[in-house]
């Protein structure tokens, strides 16, 4: 089916890591022996090549079902600093990531990644461990709903009615936050985007700041043959080329039927959204990757209404790279800025 395609295409994007022999950002005398640092890119790639392997053959549900497996077990062997929670009885479905220290009054609500079919709070906690550790706050990762057992809107739903519990709810009960983040990755970070937004119209009280790691701002469906990163994204490219070479129509209408909603609404695609009055908001995004360009037009958009959002960069780096912290010295490069950005927004609210 179309709207199938193109949920592959999409897991892809969100999931599969490609890995290349880079430059590294940091300065030599911090770089690690580049031996190491092969070894550790020859690691990643072993993952993606497992994850290809578990899928290979399968079609439909049970494809989508072999490859939530495999992301889940990603977490499988991590050594986690946090204490992993289930929430109270009749809270949102997710878990509680409390590192030592995490104090109650500080929040976090985590997005997964996954294009909306796959991923869960266990998939991530690489991520979440490592937030919970940076900021001394308690992380709640979302298990929002997924499709295709459930519509698009469900997940957006789930997410909406996370943010209005945290802001009265901690790990030990009622409580209000005097810190509250919301960030998420990829198909994780359309729906940080596009909460934000929703925050903001619905007159709740606004986050302390926002953080998009590689994030989806905008459904695939137009000038797919003319994107620059085509050739350099090597796992996603190819297959784009070929959906670029379907009439449009197609494209949008098997869209439509997947996941129940327009491409062009601000739910499914944040960048065409109204972009003033957001909190702080920090998008990290790889210059290798097919999303960098819609990042990029997100910021510009967004800082033309008067918004406070930032881009970092990383050259030739895998799509969401912080999921192989600490074994990728670029993901710990990329908490370490994510600190640093916290940490001057928490002085300018004083």
């Amino acid at each position: 089916m179309m709207w199938f395609g193109l949920f592959m295409v999409a897991l892809i994007a969100a999931v599969v890591f490609f890995i290349r022999r880079k430059r590294s950002t940091r300065d030599e005398s911090e770089a690690p022996p580049p031996q190491q640092h092969d070894d550790a890119r020859q690691k990643v790639l072993k993952i993606v090549k497992g994850m290809h392997a578990a899928a290979d053959g399968l079609h439909g549900l049970a494809r989508v079902k072999a490859l939530r497996t495999y992301m889940d077990s990603m977490s499988d062997g991590l050594e986690l600093a946090s204490d992993i929670r289930p929430p109270a009885s009749g809270s949102p479905r997710g878990e509680w990531v409390i590192a030592p220290g995490a104090k109650p009054e500080r929040r976090i609500l985590y997005i997964h990644g996954g294009s909306w079919i796959a991923g869960s709070p266990k998939s991530h906690r690489a991520i979440t461990d490592r937030l919970s550790r940076l900021t001394q706050a308690c992380v709640f990762a979302i298990d929002y709903r997924l499709m295709p057992e459930n519509r698009y809107l469900d997940g957006i739903i789930d997410c909406q009615r996370a943010y209005r519990w945290l802001l009265d709810n901690g790990p030990d009960g009622k409580a209000s936050a005097d810190f509250l983040v919301v960030a998420g990755d990829s198909a994780g970070g359309s729906h940080t985007l596009g909460l934000i937004a929703w925050i903001r119209d619905q007159g709740l009280q606004a986050p302390t700041a926002a953080i998009a790691l590689s994030p989806s701002t905008e459904l695939m469906l137009t000038s797919l043959g003319s994107r620059a990163n085509l050739e350099s994204d090597v796992m996603l490219g190819p297959t784009v080329k070929k959906m670029a070479r379907i009439p449009m129509p197609l494209l949008w209408w098997g869209t439509v039927l997947g996941m129940r909603v327009l491409p062009t609404s601000p739910m499914a695609s944040p960048l065409r959204g109204r972009l003033h009055g957001l909190p702080p908001t920090m998008i990290h995004v790889s210059e290798s990757e097919l999303l960098l360009e819609n990042a990029q037009r997100y910021v510009e958009k967004a800082r033309a209404a008067g918004s406070p959002v930032e881009l970092k960069t990383w050259p030739d780096m895998v799509h969401v790279w912080h999921l192989f912290t600490p074994l990728l010295p670029e993901a710990e490069e990329a908490f370490e800025h994510i600190g640093v950005f916290l940490n001057r927004v928490e002085r300018a609210h004083g």
